[in-house]
């Protein structure tokens, strides 16, 4: 992917090498992307390898804790103090690649997104990526290594440990930078969905459904952050940043993190009512929809 020299998003908030970031009650569930829990997640390597990887960009997910997929979404509400070290100054491009490739991509969002929200006479409100190593606070709870990247309504920001990607990469065989921005397209997909109002009503109805139908309502909720994952991915095409193979990346990435993959991977067997973010056919499809299209008409999996 062509990325570097571009411009950075600001919405960025470090916290690596804090133990923990700004306090505050657990007011939301978290929208995280499927990680491996089982044999596979407790085969050496130490913590890197405990991780697990959820996730999942007009909808939100709900989670099923027998689905080896966790992932929580909830309302907005919730109370949330900022505090003056919550945004500390970025370091200068060049100075961090990581930092440099997370920005990049954050603003890539930041383009589409303002001008599809344009077009629909609405504003779009980027949302935050907080950076953090090993653990941080949200309103949503505890961030570490164990919850993989998510995204938080409590307070529209998204949460990403970087040693993530290396467990995409070893753990999963999603390998690539394409691969990893993807991760991120998804999660801010899941903001999209918050600010048109679809996770809310999500959140509103899931209480009153029975576990099968919460689960299934979940997975058209990741369905369509796949598939404006992949209405990103033509954005960035038309602007000419796309490397050969990088398609290929993501769709790798989307297969290995289905729902059916990870529970075969980690207990040998599939158990499709326990799916909330779909299975890897489904996933591909949808990023593939979006991709070819790049039209939000496409992606809607809830009507």
């Amino acid at each position: 992917m062509k990325w570097e020299g571009r411009r950075r998003s600001r919405n960025v908030e470090d916290r690596r090498g804090r133990r923990s970031g700004p306090s505050g009650g657990r007011s939301g569930r978290r929208v995280r992307i499927p990680m491996p829990r089982g044999r596979a997640a407790r085969g050496g390597g130490g913590g890197l390898l405990m991780l697990l990887v959820v996730l999942g960009v007009a909808w939100l997910l709900g989670i099923n804790p027998l689905s080896l997929i966790g992932g929580d979404l909830s309302n907005s509400g919730g109370s949330y103090t900022q505090r003056p070290s919550d945004n500390l100054p970025m370091a200068d491009a060049g100075e961090d690649r990581l930092l440099d490739f997370v920005a990049v991509n954050l603003a890539e969002t930041e383009d589409l997104w303002t001008l599809v929200f344009e077009q629909n006479d609405m504003t779009y409100v980027p949302p935050k990526l907080v950076l953090f190593s090993g653990q941080t606070t949200s309103p949503c709870g505890v961030a570490s290594a164990r919850t993989g990247p998510f995204y938080c309504p409590g307070d529209q920001k998204i949460y990403l440990d970087p040693a993530f990607y290396a467990q995409l990469r070893d753990q999963f065989g999603a390998s690539g930078d394409f691969a990893q921005a993807y991760v991120l397209a998804h999660e801010v997909g899941h903001h999209v969905q918050q600010l048109v109002g679809t996770l809310p009503e999500f959140n509103r109805l899931r209480g009153a459904l029975p576990q099968e139908e919460e689960n299934a309502y979940s997975v058209r909720i990741e369905l369509q952050a796949d598939c404006y994952a992949g209405i990103w991915a033509n954005y960035v095409g038309e602007q000419n940043l796309l490397d050969r193979g990088d398609i290929r990346e993501a769709l790798n990435a989307a297969e290995q993190i289905g729902d059916d993959t990870l529970q075969k991977r980690t207990q040998g067997f599939a158990v499709p009512k326990t799916f909330s973010h779909g299975t890897s056919a489904q996933r591909m499809e949808w990023f593939s929809r979006g991709y070819k299209t790049g039209d939000v008409q496409a992606c809607d999996t809830i009507g």
